[in-house]
């Protein structure tokens, strides 16, 4: 029963002693990363490899770089980056084969300040998302889509609507285009697990967030109709947040059968 991972670790050489703590104790059989903030020369491929993982790796220096790790079978890769805009220099988005499986790791930009170019960025990205989300699922696979999509869906995915009202991860055009891949076919899978929300992902290193529960969910893992016809939970490791020098994300799963 593979558990596959969402982990945004804010850093990986800063967070390496955590995630490998996470490895160790978890052992999930597929761990999606986000935000290494590290090229591909100088990230800790041996140390990820002494804990039993074998990766696909697209760094990037200094900030965004996705990878996908796995236990058993090691990763092949699909993709790295989305078509559609050549002059896209970010490492946000890398696609992988494990077993019978398709797996990609996605960190969607953040989008702040709104209105403005960043904001223009997130929202063409997205739809660089959904023209190959689409594709994937004609391939009739089982396929997940996991990362950091900086976007809170629903206002039940936040502890306050009005803190958040501004931010460019709750505007109605973010929130649009997410909904927009569920209307192909993805499956949300923490929200079918929790559908009356009121589950975080992230919490803020600023403002006592952390200590006040004062989050909200973006960290996603959407399944394609093959992939969600196998799935038996989902949930979030949330204690891994409130380790000493945590990732300000917690790690997210889904398990299928």
């Amino acid at each position: 029963m593979p558990r596959i991972v969402t982990y945004n670790v804010n850093g990986i050489k800063a967070r390496l002693e955590r995630l490998v703590e996470y490895l160790d104790e978890q052992k999930p059989d597929i761990i999606c990363l986000q935000e290494l903030k590290s090229s591909d020369e100088t990230l800790p491929i041996r140390e990820i490899e002494a804990a039993g993982y074998r990766g696909i790796w697209h760094g990037q220096k200094g900030f965004n770089g996705v990878a996908v790790l796995s236990r058993g079978e090691p990763p092949v890769e699909r993709q790295r980056g989305l078509e559609g805009d050549p002059e896209d220099a970010h490492s946000r988005y890398i696609e992988v084969e494990i077993g019978d499986l398709v797996v990609a790791s996605i960190y969607l930009p953040n989008g702040n300040p709104q209105p403005g170019p960043k904001f223009d960025y997130k929202l063409k990205w997205m739809d660089r998302l959904a023209d190959r989300a689409r594709m994937l699922l004609a391939e009739e696979r089982p396929v997940v889509l996991a990362g950091d999509y900086n976007v809170i869906p629903n206002d039940d995915d936040t502890f306050s609507v009005r803190a958040m009202i501004e931010d460019a991860l709750m505007q109605p055009e973010s929130r649009q285009r997410y909904r927009t891949l569920l209307t192909q076919g993805w499956t949300d899978s923490l929200r079918t697990r929790f559908p009356a929300g009121g589950v975080w992902t992230f919490w803020d290193y600023q403002a006592g967030a952390w200590q006040r529960d004062a989050g909200f969910r973006i960290d996603h893992l959407l399944l394609s109709p093959m992939a969600a016809d196998r799935m038996t939970g989902a949930g979030v490791d949330k204690e891994y947040r409130g380790r000493e020098k945590a990732s300000d994300h917690a790690p997210t799963w889904v398990t299928l059968r």
